[in-house]
């Protein structure tokens, strides 16, 4: 195995370490967090409460570098479509993250706690959740797209 391979590899690895991420968050922090805001908040407050914002500071980069060198490294290979469509739906896919996902979360995380349940914010969690499911199914789609093109790694374009 080459260079060149070794790196499409780490950037299939690291997309499937964000997906591995999203859904552990879906299926044993989100359930949790967004059944009864505010009171079920607590996990993210006080002085030892949930911060995943230090892993998602660090994959996001590390994953795109490694999609954008694998794209220089495999222009000329029948990986170039495959690559290109992850690298720029995961870039779309951050833009809509950084602009709503992560406002509305800190939004509705950083609310003061409360015995009682709010319906409104119980809402928007509910809103959050399953617009973040459709996010990561679309991500698995393209994680696949870029594992397809891993195949396509040593076929020259025509281009």
């Amino acid at each position: 195995m080459d260079f060149k391979n070794v790196i499409y590899a780490f950037a299939c690895l690291s997309f499937a370490v964000v997906i591995g991420a999203a859904v552990y968050e879906h299926v044993a922090v989100a359930p949790r967090w967004s059944a009864a805001p505010p009171a079920s908040l607590s996990m993210f407050q006080g002085k030892y409460g949930l911060n995943p914002t230090p892993f998602w500071k660090a994959i996001h980069p590390v994953t795109l570098l490694l999609l954008i060198a694998s794209i220089i490294l495999f222009w000329n290979t029948g990986s170039r479509p495959y690559l290109l469509i992850t690298s720029a739906g995961y870039a779309l896919v951050l833009i809509i993250t950084f602009a709503f996902f992560v406002p509305e979360l800190i939004a509705i995380t950083s609310q003061a706690f409360s015995e009682n349940a709010d319906p409104s914010l119980t809402k928007r969690a509910g809103l959050w959740v399953t617009l973040s499911l459709v996010r990561l199914a679309f991500l698995i789609v393209l994680a696949i797209t870029a594992f397809l093109g891993l195949a396509k790694s040593g076929i020259q374009s025509s281009n």
